[in-house]
């Protein structure tokens, strides 16, 4: 099992508020939501995001067939992915 660190995302329109993220990457990688979803799922790989030093676990919540992705931080989800930048 990897533990990856995200550092930037797609979404598409990448404004819209209400519109998902399509894609995680970071050092080497970049997958759909739903792979980093199934990874999840599957216990293949964790991931986080780390911001000013404090690291945030990726989850995913909801239920299957919609699921998404979000930070847990500090006993709460929250959306610390739309802060990341855009992917290359």
């Amino acid at each position: 099992m990897s533990d990856l660190q995200v550092t930037c995302i797609n979404k598409t329109p990448r404004n819209d508020p209400h519109q998902g993220i399509t894609y995680l990457g970071g050092a080497g990688f970049k997958y759909s939501r739903q792979q980093v979803v199934d990874f999840i799922n599957g216990r293949i790989h964790t991931f986080y995001t780390k911001t000013n030093g404090v690291r945030a676990e990726i989850g995913v919540n909801g239920n299957a067939p919609n699921q998404w992705v979000q930070t847990y931080a500090d006993k709460q989800w929250n959306n610390n992915l739309l802060a990341l930048p855009e992917c290359r």
